[in-house]
């Protein structure tokens, strides 16, 4: 069985704790009496959504949703576009970049060019936008959206970290909820994301039974492959395969929720790790990137490299402070999702949604 790090819970907040549940609670009632009003869609909407702040895996899982669905769908994918430097609605375009989008939606349009990828702060508008093109899609996709009530997609798809289970948590600002545990209810499906490899039966049975799913709700185990190394600056290097870690020093830089995940991968290659990390969503400086160059250049071997994430290197990319000689040491390590099972049932229980929701579908003008 599994033992994971007792889950942190500052209980001198816990005061501050009751309080943001009673906002929670009254904001979701007043959805629920029609004070607030939600609007719905003639066409399948799916949330990928958590109840906790920070990286449960929202980008990765709505990836595979998109490279699921775009084999028989025009697929849309609607993001609030966190941290992006524009405002409103805006539809990517091969021109855009992540400060017109934000690094997540930009990221998606560099994968997936075929899919319809927007952003928009008032995902009402967004649906309604995207659904007025000339080729709107045929099944949107709201990238961390279960919190936005004002929409009500047709579909809940809520993620959980294995490593902070949601049940073992606490309310913001005591924990890292943003709903108590009770709204997984909401959910047609929980998918309990970056397990490990040596995930045993016991395991499944104990998450199982602490989560408690309805016999309506689907429950499902992921996990990250990480693919090849790619370059980020694809004139100044090559991809690479994950073997040429073996050995090398790696000054891993990032900036994002929780490195916890990459650096236990980067173990099975190497014990020479040096750490940069930043903020969530973090915009280097002119500074930063000198760091970066500085502690690259003290590290006594010739056999290095620095590795980002496939999110930091969006922004890195339109950094004007890389020279061409750090450029070429400069990779991301992408990342794809992996059903542990039912992965089957999974992929039928979201193509009938998709099919039972398409039909008789009104034409929506601006």
């Amino acid at each position: 069985m599994i033992k994971n790090q007792p889950v942190y819970i500052n209980k001198w907040l816990l005061p501050f704790s009751w309080l943001y549940r009673l906002i929670v609670f009254i904001r979701n009632k007043f959805f629920d009496w029609g004070i607030l009003k939600h609007e719905e869609f003639d066409i399948p909407v799916i949330c990928i959504g958590n109840v906790t702040v920070g990286g449960t895996g929202k980008t990765p899982h709505t990836e595979y949703l998109v490279r699921l669905l775009q084999q028989k769908y025009r697929v849309g994918v609607l993001s609030r576009g966190y941290k992006r430097k524009s405002k409103g609605f805006v539809l990517a375009t091969e021109d855009s970049d992540s400060r017109d989008l934000g690094d997540e939606s930009f990221q998606m349009k560099q994968k997936f060019p075929d899919a319809i990828v927007a952003v928009d702060g008032n995902r009402r508008r967004g649906i309604k936008e995207m659904l007025a093109l000339e080729n709107p899609p045929e099944v949107i996709l709201l990238d961390d959206a279960f919190q936005h009530r004002y929409v009500k997609p047709s579909y809940t798809i809520i993620l959980s970290d294995f490593n902070r289970p949601v049940y073992e948590d606490e309310l913001l600002p005591a924990g890292r909820l943003r709903e108590p545990a009770s709204a997984l209810v909401n959910a047609n499906m929980i998918i309990v994301t970056k397990c490990p490899d040596d995930m045993q039966p016991i395991d499944y049975r104990i998450i199982s039974h602490d989560i408690n799913a309805f016999p309506y709700q689907g429950l499902y185990f992921t996990q990250f492959t990480y693919k090849q190394l790619q370059p980020v600056f694809k004139d100044s290097a090559l991809e690479q395969p994950l073997d040429i870690l073996k050995g090398k020093h790696i000054l891993l830089t990032t900036g994002i929720a929780s490195p916890k995940m990459i650096l236990k991968k980067l173990e099975e290659y190497t014990d020479k790790v040096d750490t940069l990390t930043y903020p969530d969503h973090y915009s280097f400086k002119a500074k930063d990137i000198q760091h970066i160059v500085n502690k690259f250049a003290g590290i006594p071997s010739e056999n290095k490299i620095i590795l980002v994430t496939e999110k930091d290197a969006t922004r890195l990319i339109l950094n004007e402070n890389i020279d061409e000689e750090i450029k070429m040491h400069m990779y991301y390590l992408p990342i794809e999702v992996t059903f542990l099972d039912k992965e089957d049932d999974f992929k039928e229980k979201i193509y009938k949604h998709v099919r039972e929701n398409s039909g008789n579908r009104r034409l929506y003008k601006k």
